[in-house]
């Protein structure tokens, strides 16, 4: 796909939308010389942690705490160009992908299923757009917005604007315009995030965060299921 004539070979050569979304989601860290493009339901929050501990914020991967995503951490888009160039010609790039359609369902389980707030902001809409007879009804709360709606709302919009939950991962990291040095799997999630940690040279006592008992994963099988 990249090797394309229309396909941009670097983030100066995206438009300033996508360019400013790419910089909002690329994570560095200076002492370990590595950037990481986060892509949400795909383990991000795990990576977060380790980049906290990596940066002396967090005293272990495992204390028990809300996770903060914005917080002791330094976003490529807080840095000047020609700083951001440096880093993207020098440091270790990576990011980690999903099936998209397991990533899809996972942010619709989550935020459908268990956020007031995105219900309200989005699942009323939803709601209303695509439900017969339901476009002026005030008693909408958006806490019940089916996953056919969900996709329905998705392929009507503009995939630039898109909440980062479901943006596309391609739009979110821009694997064209950022050459990664590595592409983890969430499928492989433990071998690559391992690889990753070795790759950075980061100290034995950092490792990646086991998944929580109580964590139900999305499978090709609950996908099919919706």
């Amino acid at each position: 796909m990249c090797s394309q004539r229309n396909m941009p070979h670097s983030i100066w050569s995206l438009s300033p939308p996508q360019r400013k979304t790419l910089l909002q989601h690329v994570l560095v860290n200076d002492k370990y010389r590595f950037l990481y493009c986060y892509v949400p339901k795909v383990a991000c929050s795990n990576w977060k942690r380790v980049l906290k501990v990596l940066s002396g914020a967090l005293e272990s991967v495992d204390v028990s705490i809300k996770m903060d995503h914005r917080s002791d951490l330094l976003f490529l888009s807080s840095l000047k160009p020609d700083e951001i160039r440096y880093r993207l010609a020098h440091y270790f790039k990576f990011m980690f992908a999903r099936e998209p359609m397991e990533r899809l369902l996972s942010a619709y389980r989550n935020k459908f299923g268990e956020i007031e707030s995105y219900q309200k902001k989005y699942g009323v809409e939803i709601i209303k757009r695509y439900r017969k007879g339901r476009a002026k009804d005030p008693s909408v709360t958006g806490d019940d917005v089916t996953f056919g709606e969900f996709v329905r709302y998705l392929l009507d919009e503009d995939v630039e604007h898109m909440n980062e939950h479901w943006m596309p991962m391609y739009n979110l990291c821009q694997p064209c315009a950022i050459s990664y040095d590595f592409i983890g799997s969430y499928e492989h999630l433990e071998r690559d995030a391992e690889y990753v940690l070795q790759r950075i040279k980061a100290p034995p006592f950092v490792h990646f965060p086991v998944r929580q008992t109580w964590y139900k994963p999305v499978t090709t099988e609950t996908v099919q299921n919706h």
